[in-house]
Order: structure tokens, then C-alpha cells, then sequence
């Protein structure tokens, strides 16, 4: 475990909003938003010393359990934003981080993330092997006005896709990636509701892992999706307009 000079509790990058990142309207992607917090925490678990690739010493991994997401406005592409995170709180196997995405000193998304520690051999949660001390934890400073929740899934919902895990989905932990499970849900939305940018904020909790091959589907509710696999939720996501 190396903990970079630079290190800081609170972290801060910029990143400039590329073509590739943008819907055809020019503005960021919610998926792509997403990727921006998911980079800048992997960042500074990276600075601090308990990235992946510390944390495979052990054979663990982060892996992300719930996330909200709250949106005052969308970056367009060529814009710089500012991407600010800190750890909430960090003990045995979970953690909470929070992350806040700016335009200048304008604040225009807020997030709040939990996650769990990952035996990547075992497929189960566990305490975080490594020492963490160094990073100071800020339990009273929070990014979102809404906090997290659990996701109310006992409703009626109809199947809108069915789809199978590709190779393209996996990350690096081999299971789909977080980002994954959003993307197929959007996709099966009408394009205008997203285009107009009326999203004010969405809540995901990830239940189970799905990796390559699985057969999965996608069920829907209003703005209430689920994803299953061999009958279990692995997944819900609820939007507000």
C-alpha cells in the first residue's frame, strides 16, 4: 500500500466533457455522469492507497451497493466541471462517499454513494484489510438533500426487455459494471424524457451481480425499473422528473 504526496481527504479534479460522453442534444450523459464519479472516487482510492489493485493483495475489491444521484443542471459538451469527493464514513466492510460535480463554484450535481468490500475470490462481503486511518472522514458534511434509501420493489411490474450479459459489460471485478445497469434501464425509456433534461434525480440499489452470460430482465413500473435474474431482483432504479 503507497500513499501518494498529494494525497488529500478531499479530493478535487477537473475533467473536460467530450463528444463521446454527450447525447445528441450535446449534454452529458446521465450514464457518463455517472462514469465521472465512478473515475474520480477510483482516484482518490488510488492516491490514498486502497485502490483495486492495494485492495487484490487481499483479493478485495469496492463494489457499489446503492447511489443517488441529484441533478440541478447537465454540462454540455467543452465544458470543464469539478468533480469534489470525500468519505463520509469508512468502517468494517462499508463505506459511504460523497461527490459533488461543479461548474465554477456553481454546484450542479450532488451524489451519495455506499459501498461494500468485495472478496473477489469468494464472492462475499468482508472487513477492508487495509489501514485507513490517514483518510479524515466528514460524517456531518453530505453532497445530496434527499438521503439514500432502499428501494421499494414489492409493486407490480411488466418485463420491457430481455437482454444476455456481453463481454462489453463486464469490469475489471468481472461482473457488470454499475454503470451497466443503468444504461440498459434508460434504453428502454422514450428518448425525449431524457433529451429534455427534466431528470431530477435518480436512486440505484444494486442487489446481486450479474456477469457474463446471464440471461437478465428488464421490468418497469412508471419510473420504478427493475432487473432480474433467474427470478431475483439484482437490481432497482427509480427517476424522478
Amino acid at each position: 500500500m503507497a500513499i501518494a504526496p498529494n494525497f488529500t481527504s478531499i479530493l478535487t479534479r477537473d475533467w473536460e466533457i467530450n463528444f463521446l460522453q454527450c447525447y445528441p442534444n450535446g449534454y452529458l450523459k446521465y450514464t457518463e455522469l455517472c462514469n465521472l464519479f465512478q473515475l474520480t472516487a477510483a482516484t482518490h482510492s488510488e492516491i490514498g492507497g486502497i485502490s483495486f489493485s492495494d485492495m487484490q493483495e487481499y483479493n478485495q475489491a469496492w463494489v457499489l451497493s446503492k447511489m443517488r444521484v441529484e441533478i440541478y443542471r447537465l454540462p454540455k459538451w467543452k465544458d470543464t466541471v469539478t468533480v469534489k469527493t470525500w468519505i463520509n464514513s469508512l468502517e468494517n466492510s462499508r463505506s459511504t462517499r460523497c461527490l459533488e460535480l461543479y461548474i465554477g463554484e456553481e454546484k450542479i450535481v450532488g451524489c451519495e454513494t455506499f459501498w461494500a468490500v468485495f472478496n473477489t475470490t469468494t464472492r462475499r462481503p468482508e472487513a477492508l484489510a487495509l489501514p485507513h486511518e490517514h483518510f479524515e472522514k466528514y460524517p456531518n458534511h453530505i453532497s445530496i438533500e434527499k438521503p439514500f434509501s432502499k428501494i421499494n420493489i414489492a409493486q407490480e411490474l411488466d418485463v420491457v426487455h430481455q437482454r444476455v450479459v456481453q463481454l462489453s459489460d463486464l469490469d475489471i471485478v468481472n461482473h457488470a459494471n454499475s454503470v451497466k445497469y443503468l444504461e440498459w434501464c434508460l434504453d428502454c425509456m422514450n428518448p425525449k424524457l431524457l433529451l429534455n433534461r427534466s431528470l431530477k434525480s435518480f436512486e440505484m440499489n444494486f442487489l446481486k451481480e450479474v456477469s457474463n452470460l446471464d440471461a437478465i430482465e428488464i421490468a418497469r413500473n412508471s419510473n420504478l425499473f427493475t432487473i432480474h435474474k433467474e427470478g431475483k431482483t439484482c437490481f432497482a432504479l427509480e427517476l424522478e422528473f
